[in-house]
């Protein structure tokens, strides 16, 4: 009896394996003759079954897949159905959660789209998988120009403004202040002048998401990456102890300049300093 039950187990599971392998092998063919027909969203759907029921196939189909990919996407976009888009790349992401050309490609509609920010997300992704990537670095650099103000780079460049901002932070930390928030942080220079002069703790916060991966890059690269802790929100939603662990005793920015009074935004910084900083004994 027990030999009978494994043959039946045995004959089921090779008839579902069969089962399997011609429904995969009818809608490659469907898919083919969809695109032949430039049926683009019927031949995306069957590709997506096919990729659900064989993940083996990834590799052979991954070049029709994403051919056929980009000409629906095309096609949703002419019809204005950005919803349906998005969904085709979350999709497609999820099986080729490391393929540059689909993250430059949903970097391009985005920024289409006017969503630069996240745009500038998808094409940094893209060229961190392949640095030699030649359009995704086009478009990141592209959409960087947009994004990053050219006054940024002057700031950056200030010799005199980088070092009476080291001096001060040095000071505040020799002065007893072990816990630092860097504000708007930026590519993080402030953050790391407050480790280098010595805070134990230091913790980073950026709104901007292009801003903030570059952060993530510059602080790395500089070996500080399991330093300095780097949040992407805003100073007003850092809830403590759910993003840092403690009140700070210094608080370092430079959000602040004429472009800010008149809109309550100072009000706004002072009351998250309030929140976030050491109260003094």
């Amino acid at each position: 009896m027990p030999n009978s039950h494994t043959k039946f187990n045995c004959n089921h599971r090779g008839a579902q394996e069969a089962g399997r392998r011609e429904l995969v092998s009818r809608s490659l063919r469907s898919a083919q003759h969809c695109l032949e027909d430039q049926d683009f969203g019927t031949a995306y759907a069957h590709y997506l079954l096919v990729l659900n029921l064989a993940p083996e196939l990834k590799t052979s189909v991954k070049e029709a897949f994403q051919f056929t990919l980009f000409k629906w996407a095309e096609e949703l976009d002419s019809l204005a159905r950005v919803q349906d888009l998005f969904n085709c790349y979350e999709q497609a992401l999820e099986l080729y959660p490391n393929d540059e050309v689909i993250c430059n490609s949903m970097g391009e509609h985005l920024f289409r789209m006017g969503f630069r920010d996240e745009a500038a997300g998808y094409f940094h992704k893209a060229v961190k998988l392949n640095p030699d990537f030649a359009d995704a670095k086009e478009n990141f650099y592209r959409v960087a120009n947009w994004l990053v103000e050219r006054w940024h780079f002057i700031m950056l460049n200030d010799t005199k403004r980088n070092l009476t901002y080291l001096k001060a932070i040095e000071n505040a930390v020799h002065s007893g202040c072990r816990s630092v928030l860097d504000i708007g942080t930026g590519t993080g220079i402030l953050s790391m002048f407050a480790k280098k002069a010595g805070a134990p703790s230091v913790y980073a916060c950026e709104l901007s998401k292009t801003m903030y991966e570059l952060a993530l890059d510059v602080v790395a690269a500089n070996h500080m990456e399991k330093e300095i802790r780097l949040l992407h929100l805003k100073s007003l939603d850092i809830e403590i102890p759910k993003h840092i662990p403690e009140r700070v005793s210094l608080v370092v920015t430079e959000t602040v300049d004429a472009g800010l009074f008149g809109e309550g935004i100072v009000e706004s910084l002072i009351h998250a300093w309030e929140h976030l900083l050491l109260q003094p004994k």
